[in-house]
């Protein structure tokens, strides 16, 4: 799908994509409640919260961070087939979703990403939902971690990283092309999930996020900070938000409260088709959508 036009939002429509997301959330909430599960807003929502008591108003997306355990115990609990909306996508035997991470998809919406329109998979408005894992101690130890999580989200999502320079992009490239089979990249990501996510939180100082990329993967944050939650308001709601919020995001973000350069205020996914009203099924009529744009 490259130099395939984006699709570009104007402040209504940005806004209608925002208000499907928060039934999403409403949604998933009452189901981690339900199940106690905990979960807490991070990255720009987190921000809103604090800074606007919602939505960041050029945010096109919401982003969770969930402890390892309670991330594989959502997998296990959710049922796809007891309600029809809200759909649970993590790549496994049954689907290719072309995520290193858990989504769960609006049904009655339609949005592609540029990176997804070969693929055939429910075609939502999505939430994102990311673990964070135990950091081991010891230099080797979290190298060896970092190195698997990186093997892990190659043979995953199956595709060369982009923007991590040259020679990264020229060993993905050459892995790729010795796994060929199917059969043999999942049993290594499976063996390299395995490895990267085995230290438990609570035996370790350290938490990390293994699972949004290489530059995600760096920072450790004390794992004081996602001990527990608090609440604040989010578009008229009470939503989690990491209990050490205000020193997480300082070491994510810097001055968090302070507003980006207006260069910076724009949407950052590259979607290539959005419809806030109508289903993927009654837009796409079955086919893929690289086969009508």
């Amino acid at each position: 799908m490259e130099n395939q036009k984006l699709y570009e939002f104007t402040p209504e429509t940005l806004r209608k994509l925002q208000l499907k997301e928060l039934d999403t959330l409403v949604y998933f909430k009452e189901f981690c409640d339900k199940n106690n599960l905990l979960f807490y807003l991070c990255g720009g929502c987190c921000i809103g919260s604090l800074r606007t008591g919602g939505f960041i108003p050029w945010d096109d997306d919401i982003d969770i961070l969930m402890p390892r355990d309670d991330y594989e115990k959502l997998y296990k609990l959710w049922d796809n087939d007891k309600q029809e909306r809200f759909k649970l996508l993590r790549t496994d035997e049954k689907i290719f979703t072309g995520n290193i991470f858990t989504t769960i998809v609006d049904t009655e919406t339609t949005c592609v990403k540029a990176n997804q329109a070969h693929l055939d998979i429910p075609f939502g408005i999505m939430m994102d939902i990311f673990p964070i894992d135990g950091c081991p101690k010891g230099k080797f130890k979290r190298t060896m971690q970092k190195l698997n999580a990186m093997i892990y989200s190659l043979f995953l999502a199956q595709i060369v990283p982009e923007n991590h320079g040259g020679i990264m992009a020229l060993g993905s490239k050459f892995l790729l092309s010795i796994v060929k089979s199917p059969k043999a990249r999942e049993k290594k990501w499976r063996n390299a999930e395995r490895r990267m996510s085995k230290y438990k939180i609570s035996d370790c100082e350290y938490i990390t996020e293994l699972c949004e990329g290489v530059h995600s993967m760096q920072p450790e944050y004390p794992k004081e900070w996602f001990a527990s939650a608090v609440y604040r308001e989010f578009e008229g709601l009470q939503m989690p938000i990491p209990v050490g919020y205000d020193p997480y995001l300082k070491k994510a973000f810097g001055d968090y409260m302070k507003l980006p350069p207006e260069d910076k205020q724009k949407p950052h996914h590259d979607m290539i088709l959005v419809d806030t009203e109508r289903s993927y099924k009654e837009v796409l009529k079955g086919k893929k959508p690289s086969e009508l744009l």
